[in-house]
């Protein structure tokens, strides 16, 4: 069953078994979570960031963006939140996630300064780390995108 209206709870902690319908929202751990509105139930998380999703909340509803696409499940869900409505939008083709991937990557890279050179602005023990994590997102770039040409 595809929702239209949803609700929403204020949480600490997600709780084990989501309900069908209700949106959590874990303030103290910048995140919400929900079984994906299409109806196939499957969890759907997403983290509030700069780079991520933002909430709005306005004292009666939310509002979730931006939409949230749900390319690794079957369902290939694609939806926006808007106070408390569900606004259904088409599928993407794996051309068009693949092409969005990127653009969050180098949102990422350039909100954290991942893309200048770490080893000029750190003092060299945190220089190295970075390569580290530098070489672990390249990994798991590379992993994400053989997935998602599947």
């Amino acid at each position: 069953m595809k929702y239209r209206e949803i609700g929403f709870e204020f949480v600490e902690l997600m709780p084990a078994k989501l309900e069908d319908g209700i949106v959590y929202i874990s303030m103290q751990f910048a995140t919400a979570s929900h079984l994906c509105f299409c109806g196939c139930g499957e969890k759907v998380v997403t983290p509030f960031s700069p780079t991520d999703w933002k909430l709005m909340f306005d004292g009666e509803t939310i509002s979730i963006g931006p939409s949230i696409g749900s390319w690794d499940f079957p369902c290939q869900s694609h939806y926006w939140i808007t106070r408390n409505v569900i606004h259904w939008a088409p599928k993407w083709t794996r051309a068009r996630v693949l092409e969005a991937a990127g653009e969050d990557d180098a949102a990422k890279d350039s909100f954290y300064g991942l893309a200048s050179s770490t080893a000029v602005t750190m003092p060299a023990p945190l220089a190295a780390r970075s390569g580290l994590v530098e070489r672990g997102r390249r990994v798991f770039r590379r992993l994400r995108d053989a997935f998602l040409k599947r």
